[in-house]
């Protein structure tokens, strides 16, 4: 797909991309989606990077899944939805998408890792109430699992670790409850997410 990027400096250059794409045949673009080079272009005057968000299909078969990536800009699209897309599991915007596709490669359950984030986000309302907190998954580490919540302040980052302990006993009780409020709470159809959850008001 050919795509016209308009530049601040003034110039409009063509630009390609994939609508489809598949992992398995092609993992380097796994890594262009965890450092943030996944469909990026490059003003070829001013050499400004633009990272716009275009809808995507990504096939995983060696996972068993298959991505329909919606840009951030088409949430309140989704959510006005009558139907699922029973073939996809929907990821709304590359910030989401590189967040999913690191847990599955790290071999955790979407899930579980959605439900601690719900709970790392009560904990921070409980303290900053007054602002708009996302938590991010970032990675295995030594004893735990490590998460980013944006927000709390401009220009810093909070790091939060929980228990690897604590991961598999979400993991257990979504195992044997899977109908249980807070995991029912997080699907929308094809669309699995803490951001249901948290969702503003006008989107529900």
């Amino acid at each position: 797909m050919k795509k016209n990027i308009p530049c601040p400096c003034g110039k409009v250059f063509s630009a390609e991309y994939e609508e489809e794409t598949d992992l398995d045949r092609n993992p380097e673009f796994i890594d262009k989606i965890l450092d943030g080079t996944y469909i990026n272009f490059t003003c070829p005057d001013c050499e400004k990077v633009h990272k716009p968000e275009y809808p995507v299909s990504l096939l995983w078969q060696s996972k068993k899944l298959n991505f329909e990536v919606l840009p951030e800009m088409d949430r309140g699209e989704f959510y006005r939805r009558k139907k699922a897309n029973a073939d996809f599991e929907t990821i709304i915007g590359y910030q989401e998408l590189a967040d999913r596709i690191a847990v599955v490669r790290d071999g955790l359950e979407p899930v579980a890792i959605e439900a601690l984030k719900y709970y790392l986000l009560i904990k921070a309302e409980e303290t900053y109430p007054d602002l708009e907190i996302s938590a991010w998954y970032q990675g295995n580490v030594s004893g735990g699992i490590e998460f980013h919540l944006y927000g709390i302040t401009s220009d810093e980052v909070a790091v939060m670790r929980i228990p690897r302990e604590v991961y598999e006993k979400t993991l257990e009780d979504y195992r044997k409850h899977p109908g249980k409020d807070i995991f029912a709470s997080l699907r929308i159809r094809s669309y699995l997410s803490v951001q249901n959850i948290t969702r503003p008001d006008f989107l529900k």
